[in-house]
């Protein structure tokens, strides 16, 4: 398990991460979501012990990673992609962690294999893609076996077929039981990757909770087709929905139950043709929790120009 508790961190005047709380267990994908400047990659730091908390802990399995005595063997992470010397091959970089943490170094050409770079296992790193050097991270992750893994933002210039491999990459080391901890910008990934969300802005606890339960926190709308949409529309808007009507015959209402919709419709004698409701995406769900924790935003810019 990873655990965060009261978690602060400063640099000079600016606060990084204010007195985070947070818990990441086995058995579950748990995806960490935040806009540019959240706190995340500060967080996923101070975790695998590259940043010094200024107040609260971050521990795995209960101590700090300092205190590991096998850290390859407890938790794996990929941080950054381009944090190898990149003079060495694969198989070199992957020998020199596995020598200098006691793994066998057959290991070695198990993860490169596993990874799907074993081709270019003897090519030096400086000649890798974004994508090839994101499988390589992953192997050296992976090299310890460890039952805690952290990734940031891991499907960086992998293909198509390079994310649903690690997306069902993930999926297998949680149902082996493991801890895994993955931090990205892409919500639709994260929507069909992750069991479990953790939503961070200006370094504060937002929301955590399940994909439904987050999606379910934020109103979806019902699609609606019916005989008369105008009579429809009207009874509704009396009701207090809100309603759009499309070009394609279609209406789209917002503030109501579909059930509301059904029954609204059944007491004015409108024959309702669809009635289908939508849950919001996690992308919507985001946006909206986020919307007073956002760096930069195109609307501020837009008016700082006007």
């Amino acid at each position: 398990m990873i655990s965060i508790a009261h978690l602060t961190k400063r640099y000079g005047h600016t606060v990084a991460v204010d007195d985070l709380n947070f818990e990441v267990r086995p058995g579950v994908v748990t995806g960490f979501l935040g806009p540019n400047g959240s706190g995340k990659s500060t967080t996923m730091r101070i975790i695998m012990g590259l940043d010094a908390p200024t107040a609260g802990r971050a521990t795995i399995n209960g101590r700090p990673y300092r205190d590991l005595k096998s850290p390859l063997h407890e938790v794996g992470a990929l941080l950054d992609a381009g944090a190898v010397h990149p003079g060495r091959t694969a198989r070199n970089h992957l020998r020199a962690l596995a020598v200098s943490n006691g793994i066998a170094v057959r290991r070695v050409d198990e993860v490169l294999e596993f990874a799907g770079i074993a081709s270019v296992a003897n090519k030096r790193i400086s000649g890798f893609s974004l994508g090839m050097a994101q499988r390589l991270g992953i192997a050296a992750a992976l090299l310890g076996d460890p039952p805690v893994l952290l990734f940031d933002e891991p499907v960086n210039g992998l293909d198509p077929e390079g994310i649903r491999w690690i997306r069902e990459f993930f999926r297998t080391l949680a149902h082996e039981g493991r801890t895994v901890f993955v931090s990205s910008h892409l919500m639709s990934e994260m929507a069909v990757s992750a069991d479990q969300i953790i939503v961070i802005g200006r370094g504060h606890l937002i929301t955590q909770g399940s994909i439904d339960q987050l999606t379910a926190s934020v109103g979806g709308t019902v699609l609606v087709r019916s005989a008369d949409n105008q009579r429809l529309r009207v009874a509704l808007e009396r009701g207090g929905a809100t309603v759009v009507v499309s070009n394609d015959e279609t209406i789209t209402v917002t503030g109501v139950e579909a059930e509301v919709v059904g029954t609204v419709a059944l007491a004015i004698g409108v024959a309702l043709v669809e009635l289908t409701p939508r849950r919001a995406s996690l992308e919507e769900v985001f946006m909206d929790l986020t919307a007073g924790a956002v760096e930069y935003s195109s609307a501020a810019k837009a008016t700082q120009h006007a």
